[in-house]
């Protein structure tokens, strides 16, 4: 198998793993039904992933590199304020999970409390990709007192975790009600802590 196409079975995996886990959960999802999704035989599976749970950190830490570059997008928009990034990217969040059909596109969000006692590796991939995402909020929030659009008051660091704690929360609260106003609710919030 060429290399190129050792790279394209992996990904074909982990993108079809993605895809079907979103929808269904972690424990949902057999490996069977995913090497019958992606049209990959089990000895190819076992070429590229150890278990299941490799798989998983996999998609996990493949799924946050793509999230963090659709991030970094949106705070290297420098037309804009600090301020008004930091709103572009809550409210992309609000766009992204306000699809009440079981198929949210936060992994963090469909698979964090599931899988978090389940696999360590692949809590630690979550751990990183969340501690990814705050960083950069945090750097936002330094960036919005550099430039007078953000007025928040105590430690950006505290303020930036606390902040994904909101969205997370909201998130799955919104999943439950079959409604975005608890989103809603954490953009007004995210305005009056950063003074925006």
């Amino acid at each position: 198998m060429a290399v190129t196409e050792q790279t394209e079975t992996r990904e074909v995996i982990i993108a079809c793993a993605q895809q079907l886990m979103a929808r269904k959960g972690y424990t949902a999802v057999g490996l069977n039904e995913i090497l019958t999704t992606a049209h990959v035989p089990k000895g190819s599976f076992y070429y590229h992933f150890a278990s299941k749970d490799a798989l998983g950190e996999a998609m996990l830490r493949s799924y946050f590199e793509g999230y963090l570059a659709d991030f970094d997008e949106i705070l290297g928009r420098d037309d804009f304020t600090w301020a008004e990034r930091i709103l572009q990217y809550f409210e992309s969040w609000i766009e992204s999970q306000s699809s009440f059909e079981c198929q949210g596109k936060c992994l963090a969000v469909k698979l964090g409390a599931e899988v978090a006692d389940l696999s360590e590796a692949m809590r630690v991939a979550l751990r990183d990709g969340i501690g990814e995402i705050t960083d950069r909020i945090e750097r936002a929030i330094r960036g919005g007192a550099g430039d007078g659009s953000v007025s928040s008051i105590g430690d950006p660091a505290a303020t930036a975790s606390a902040l994904y704690e909101l969205w997370l929360g909201a998130s799955v609260v919104a999943k439950v009600n079959r409604s975005a106003t608890s989103m809603d609710s954490a953009l007004v919030h995210t305005r009056m802590v950063l003074g925006i």
